[in-house]
Parts: structure tokens; C-alpha cells; sequence
């Protein structure tokens, strides 16, 4: 049995690890375009007002010429910004080109990777190390192996909240990162969270949660579910086959294919997506936008000031980067999950069948 949580830890931490980190500019692109709020105006507008503000604003003072810069600064700044926030309506083009031409190249979509990869490999750990106690729990219990899509939701649920404590902290300075406007380090945007929050401030947007927690519990009960009804018509359609490699094919039907676990990680990545995703939105707003307010709004009030002001689009606002993501690093995960995990049993089971052949030739 601890070789089977094992092998679900190791195959899950490695296939969290590469598909966040193959996927990272869809990440940065997702959480920026999240955390913009609703533009003020249209940008060119915003331009023209605001080049019309900074002449008057030239001709008033010519006497304070570094008032007048700042003033010009001030004004580009926000200009820029309002262009940020119009692109975030528009697409995930629009805003990556935006970044592109304004940021430096393509350093922008990789801030952050490292710590993104870390957080990544540490939540699909201790999420799977957590779903796997809970279900053989679950079994030892009920005395029966065939879990309902009731209880996985729960037990997803239970596994979702086990590891926060360890990968919220790790999930705000990532989104800092991405966020942060000034190229700020790692340490040194944790120092500022630390010190102006304290340890209270690594655990902004916790309350989203109590909805959140269900998305990967729908999420990989989907996938479960559907696993389990393929696998069981698999071995009905080979119950007839001959016996020979009797050990391999056990493992083999205890996994999908690669082009199966890509296919339904896709599948049940978009129904979680879809169900969750103004609670995930409002999260990141809560880490990032409002993350310095000292009056924050609470999730159902974040969720109706949007659906107010922006209707079903604003409540779902960067959806595109996030299902495009999302959908991508779920099936890429799942498929690598499956085939690390048939490596890690059929090692196991190799060994186990070792053992046995070095007692039996003891006994003789």
C-alpha cells in the first residue's frame, strides 16, 4: 500500500512540475488579464484627454519643469494602463502583445517559472498524497472499493484543503511575481508580503476556497469516473484473450493510453474550469488589485461588481488564457501522471515478484 501512494505522489509531482512549467506564459497571461479592472475609457480616448490635460498642465507651470515631468510621466503611466485594462477585455492576444512590445521581449511571460514549478509540483504531491489516504480510508471503512461521484467530490474537497496551508503562501508570491509591475525578486516581494501582512497576508483570497476546492475535486472525479467506466469495458472486451503476460496486462488495465488520459484531463479540466472560474478570477483579485486595501470587498460582493459592471464577460474575464492553460496542462499532467505511474507499478510489482521467487527458492 505505500508503494501505491508512492507511486500516485511521484507520477503526480512530476507530471504538476512539467505541464506548469511548458505552460507558464499561459499562466502569467491568465492571472494579469484576471487582475485588471474594468477600463475607465477607451485608450485612445483616455490619450487624447489626457495630452489635452498635459498641455493646459505645460502652459500653467513652464516655470516647474520637474513638476512638468512628472506630471508627463504620470500621464504615459496611465495611459499605458489603460491600455493594459482595455487589451484585458479583448483578448489574450491583444494583452500579450501589449506585454510584448512594453515589457522587454518575452522575459515577461517567464517571471516567475521557478516558483510557479515548485507550487505546481507541491500541490499535485500533497493533493494526490492527501486523495489517495482519504479514499483507502474511505475503503477500509465502507468495505467497498467502488467510490461514488458523491464521495470523490468529498474526498477531493478534504484533499483540496489539506494542502493549502503549504501552497497558498506559495501561490500569492506567484502571483506577486506576475503581477508586479517593478521586476521585483521573489525574497524580495515575500519581505514586503511579511512585513506590511504578516503571515495573515500569505493567505489573501482563502475564502474563495469554499467554492474553489470543488474545482479539482469535479475536476478528477470526472476524470475517475469516466477512467473507471473505460477500463471496465476494456476488460470485458479482453476477458475472452489468452492468459499469457498475465502480470503486464494488469498493469496495463489499471492506466489508460497517453492520447486517452490527454483527451479526458482535457475533458474534465473544462467542465471544473467553467463551473469555479469567477470564484478563481475573484482570488486573484483579492491577491493582486486589492491585495493593499485596507477595506476588502468579500467573494460574493467581488462577484456581483463584476457581473454588474461587465455581465457573464466580466465575471469571466481571461477565461480564454485560463481554459487554453488550464485545459493543455491538465491532460498534459494526467497523460505523464499515467505513464509515470505505470513505470513506477510495473517497478513494484517487478520486485514484489523478485521476493517472492527469493522465498520460494529459500524454501526448497
Amino acid at each position: 500500500m505505500p508503494e501505491r501512494v508512492a507511486s500516485e505522489v511521484l507520477s503526480a509531482m512530476v507530471g504538476g512540475m512539467f505541464s506548469a512549467s511548458a505552460l507558464y506564459p499561459l499562466e502569467v497571461l491568465k492571472t494579469r488579464m484576471q487582475a485588471e479592472a474594468k477600463p475607465s475609457s477607451n485608450p485612445q480616448e483616455e490619450t487624447v484627454n489626457n495630452n489635452e490635460t498635459s498641455s493646459t498642465t505645460n502652459n500653467a507651470s513652464n516655470n516647474n519643469n520637474n513638476d512638468e515631468e512628472e506630471s508627463n510621466s504620470t500621464t504615459k503611466k496611465q495611459n499605458l494602463k489603460n491600455q493594459y485594462t482595455h487589451a484585458a477585455t479583448e483578448g489574450m492576444s491583444s494583452y500579450a502583445s501589449l506585454m510584448y512590445q512594453h515589457e522587454g521581449g518575452i522575459a515577461p511571460f517567464y517571471a516567475g517559472v521557478g516558483t510557479s514549478a515548485v507550487q505546481s509540483a507541491t500541490e499535485k504531491a500533497l493533493y494526490f498524497f492527501a486523495y489517495t489516504f482519504f479514499k483507502n480510508g474511505y475503503v477500509n471503512l465502507t468495505g467497498s472499493s467502488n467510490i461514488g461521484t458523491i464521495s470523490n467530490l468529498i474526498l477531493g474537497c478534504m484533499a483540496e484543503w489539506s494542502h493549502l496551508p503549504v501552497t497558498l503562501p506559495i501561490d500569492c508570491v506567484t502571483t506577486a511575481i506576475q503581477t508586479d509591475d517593478k521586476n521585483r525578486g521573489a525574497f524580495v516581494l515575500l519581505g514586503n508580503i511579511l512585513s506590511e501582512k504578516g503571515i495573515g497576508g500569505f493567505y489573501k483570497g482563502i475564502q474563495a476556497y469554499t467554492v474553489l476546492c470543488l474545482k479539482p475535486a469535479i475536476q478528477y472525479t470526472v476524470y475517475e469516473q469516466v477512467k473507471k467506466i473505460v477500463l471496465a469495458t476494456r476488460r470485458v472486451n479482453r476477458a475472452a484473450a489468452a492468459d499469457g503476460g498475465r502480470s503486464s496486462a494488469i498493469v496495463v488495465e489499471d492506466s489508460l493510453g497517453a492520447a486517452e488520459a490527454f483527451l479526458l484531463g482535457m475533458v474534465a479540466r473544462i467542465v471544473a474550469t467553467m463551473l469555479t472560474y469567477p470564484y478563481l478570477r475573484a482570488k486573484v483579485m483579492l491577491q493582486s488589485t486589492y491585495g493593499n486595501a485596507k477595506v476588502k470587498p468579500t467573494i460574493p460582493q467581488m462577484i456581483s461588481e463584476q457581473f454588474s459592471e461587465g455581465g457573464v464577460w466580466g465575471l469571466y474575464q481571461g477565461i480564454g488564457p485560463e481554459l487554453t492553460r488550464g485545459v493543455f496542462s491538465a491532460a498534459l499532467m494526467m497523460m505523464v501522471k499515467e505513464r509515470i505511474g505505470v513505470i513506477v507499478r510495473a517497478l513494484i510489482d517487478g520486485r514484489e515478484e523478485q521476493q517472492k521467487q527469493l522465498i520460494n527458492n529459500r524454501g526448497r
